[in-house]
């Protein structure tokens, strides 16, 4: 794995043990409250690239005081994207860009944090407002829409339910509120040091794109990630330029002749050998950097994750946070600050709102409750 090299028993560390899950619970509460700084930060006037930054510091700082003394990697694992209104995600730019927010503007944050190699990711939708009034109209409904999907992903994504079981559900909600998945968004398996391991559900699915339609089992984990449009879910790239966030492709293996792009790929080794990364974490001249990306790109050595939009009238909302599937039911590692939604459309299938009342933590039957009560009994 780059320079980075890993016992296979080291690896294979899972939820069956109590410091992994410590791990994954010690980097969700810094995204949680990276995500409520930058939240408190969306007002008008606000620049997004000094958001992107606010985000990233927040998670540099606060990852350096875990696990001190221990000779492990942690970090950021993806890094502060700001997507504002028809913008899809990926926003993340260089410190030249002059954007500002505005009232009324739908704002998305992106980003993720990594211990050990275990990574917890999450993504949360504001409005920009100067009180707290309801949020109301097609930006309630896109946000109520993609909230719910969220919620229904939560309680499919579990032991006994397979891939197929998802898409269907996540359909009939977002056409209730009249919107439209974002084509090509998925949620992904994850394992140590691996963002999109294994099993991945395709939230819009597409006949030319096909996943395996396996199981979900206990002690995986999720990131489930939601983002929803009003408009007809099918974005495209503006300007090529505006991509900024990349990872290392770890299954190409390649020579470099250009010596700006050895250097600059010697530094992505270096601080990102898997992680998702911005170029604003990397040191020389905008230049440099440049020549030294279309030659990595070129021969395959980076995975690009591009900037792509809606029309200009549509707002796209999102919602990401990581699950744990362990044996008592699912964990939410991600909590995040909400303001008050107020849509005049609503789910009015019985299976779904049957679906969404449901806990995603197993119930105690009467065996497990005489367990536990003798248990206490005897300590």
């Amino acid at each position: 794995m780059s320079d980075y090299e890993y016992d296979q028993e080291s690896l294979d560390e899972g939820l069956d043990n109590p410091d992994v899950v410590t791990k994954y619970k010690a980097a969700a509460k810094i995204v949680n409250n990276a995500i409520a700084a930058v939240v408190e930060k969306c007002k008008a006037g606000a620049k997004v690239v000094d958001l992107c930054d606010a985000g990233d510091s927040f998670v540099t700082e606060h990852v350096a005081k875990e696990f001190k003394g221990k000779d492990i990697e942690k970090g950021i694992s993806v890094p502060t994207c700001i997507s504002v209104n028809h913008c899809v995600g990926h926003f993340s730019p260089l410190n030249d860009c002059t954007q500002e927010l505005k009232d009324g503007d739908m704002v998305k944050i992106d980003l993720g944090c990594h211990i050990d190699g275990y990574t917890v990711q999450a993504a949360h939708t504001v409005v920009v407002q100067s009180g707290d009034a309801p949020i109301t109209g097609r930006a309630a409904d896109v946000m109520q829409a993609t909230s719910m999907c969220y919620e229904a992903a939560a309680r499919l994504i579990k032991p006994g339910k397979k891939v197929a079981d998802v898409a269907p559900v996540l359909a009939k909600i977002a056409e209730a509120y009249g919107c439209n998945h974002i084509e090509g968004v998925m949620s992904n398996q994850m394992s140590r040091f691996i963002i999109d391991a294994g099993k991945v559900v395709l939230n819009r699915p597409q006949p030319d794109q096909r996943v395996e339609d396996e199981e979900f089992e206990e002690g995986e984990v999720y990131s489930i990630d939601m983002i929803v449009s009003t408009g007809d879910g099918k974005p495209k790239m503006a300007d090529e330029k505006e991509t900024t966030v990349f990872k290392r492709a770890l299954e190409t293996q390649y020579q470099l002749k250009i010596k700006a792009s050895r250097e600059l790929f010697a530094e992505i080794n270096k601080k990102y050998p898997t992680m998702l990364f911005s170029l604003r974490g990397i040191d020389g001249t905008a230049g440099k950097t440049r020549l030294g990306l279309a030659d990595c790109l070129n021969h395959g050595l980076l995975h690009a994750f591009p900037v792509t939009y809606e029309k200009e009238e549509d707002l796209v909302a999102q919602v990401k946070g990581t699950f744990l599937l362990m044996p008592n039911g699912s964990d939410r590692l991600n909590q995040f600050p909400q303001q008050t939604v107020q849509s005049d459309k609503s789910v009015d299938d019985e299976e779904i709102k049957a679906l969404l009342s449901t806990s995603l933590k197993k119930k105690k039957g009467k065996k497990a409750k005489k367990a536990a009560a003798a248990a206490a009994a005897s300590s």
